[in-house]
């Protein structure tokens, strides 16, 4: 087999059972590297900003190269692929994933290894590429802006309902999320929709009374 046909084989007509030589094998690996290591840029690049995690993309590229040959194994013997996917089925995985865009190219590196496995590579180039063309659009675009936690803490707890007059006048929408009352204090975490924050805390803290006030921001849903 030339390498005319080779290539035909790993790009676009798929692998026949039983005949896979070593250099098809090679191309194959070969080919899937270089669509993970282009996973790897993409996934440094969209983190750049953020906590980039270089063992988790480590990983992906490994992943990716391990499952095109896994699938290599499979289609070669049926008896090997009966006893693959019996190995398989007792794996568990437990590291919870908490980013949904981790899990997007996790998903990714696996797709590439059962495609570029199977001999459609041609498939896999044409989908990275789409695929990273959307992640770098919408990651550019504007984000609607979250929702906060006010951390309100008064040597009284008269002061609640000032508090809240102060709240509803710098903020779109407000929601008290906890309270905490003794007879000296009061300690209350409110969700805010706020656009002048600071303005919020420095007015707050005009109350007689107040002894701290801050914003932290939270994961929570983001409102339009």
């Amino acid at each position: 087999m030339n390498l005319s046909q080779m290539l035909q084989r790993t790009f676009l007509k798929g692998y026949a059972s039983m005949d896979l030589q070593v250099a098809e094998v090679l191309l194959c690996i070969l080919v899937t590297a270089l669509i993970a290591a282009y996973i790897f840029f993409v996934y440094k690049k969209i983190n750049k900003s953020s906590f980039y995690n270089k063992n988790f993309n480590l990983s992906l590229m490994a992943l990716a190269i391990i499952i095109a040959a896994i699938i290599l194994t499979i289609q070669s013997n049926i008896v090997v692929s009966l006893g693959m996917v019996g190995a398989l089925s007792i794996v568990r995985f437990r590291t919870a994933i908490k980013d949904p865009m981790d899990l997007v190219f996790l998903f990714w590196a696996i797709s590439v290894g059962i495609i570029c496995g199977a001999g459609f590579s041609v498939i896999a180039v044409i989908a990275s590429i789409v695929v990273s063309i959307v992640i770098f659009f919408f990651s550019k675009l504007p984000s609607s802006k979250g929702m906060v936690v006010l951390l309100v803490n008064s040597s009284t707890y008269e002061n609640e309902e000032a508090i809240l007059a102060v709240v509803q006048e710098f903020c779109n929408a407000y929601k008290v999320k906890a309270r905490n009352l003794t007879r000296e204090h009061l300690d209350m975490a409110i969700e805010i929709d706020a656009m002048e924050q600071g303005k919020l805390v420095r007015r707050l803290m005009e109350l007689p009374d107040i002894t701290s006030a801050s914003i932290v921001s939270h994961e929570g849903d983001v409102t339009a």
